[in-house]
């Protein structure tokens, strides 16, 4: 049983990531399952660090992005929205080259909180980067205009 509110797809999150922070690095989201949203972002000069490895603001970047995504998906979108409340990031292996993927999956899916688990591997499948985004649910008439 799908843990989305209702049902979605990756054209439809593309098209929602349109002009953003997302669109800018590259990031494409490439698979929804049943529990979990999974994205991908190139190593380009716009993700790397003067050394030349993968920036720890992009991989922070695309763990938020990728499971903010999915939060939102899990409630009614027209009610409420998910925002970012705390992110922690541990770096793991740097990567130089290449496309990283994310892969965003609920630990707790609340009606205040969302707490997800994002796990970035490299291209041989390696773990890049293991993160931990708290989202709180907040009722869309309460945000300012």
């Amino acid at each position: 049983m799908s843990i989305f509110f209702e049902p979605i797809d990756v054209e439809q999150i593309n098209i929602r990531a349109k002009n953003s922070l997302s669109d800018h690095l590259g990031i494409v989201f490439t698979e929804i399952g049943e529990d979990f949203v999974a994205a991908t972002m190139p190593i380009t000069e716009k993700t790397l660090q003067p050394m030349g490895i993968m920036h720890g603001g992009a991989s922070a970047a695309l763990c938020e992005t990728v499971a903010s995504a999915a939060a939102n998906f899990c409630v009614d979108m027209d009610k409420f929205v998910c925002v970012g409340l705390e992110i922690n990031v541990n770096h793991l292996r740097p990567v130089a080259k290449g496309i990283v993927k994310a892969i965003a999956k609920p630990h707790h899916i609340g009606r205040k909180t969302q707490v997800w688990e994002i796990k970035i591997f490299n291209e041989e499948e390696k773990l890049v980067t293991i993160s931990r985004l708290t989202v709180s649910v907040i009722e869309r008439s309460t945000l300012s205009k």
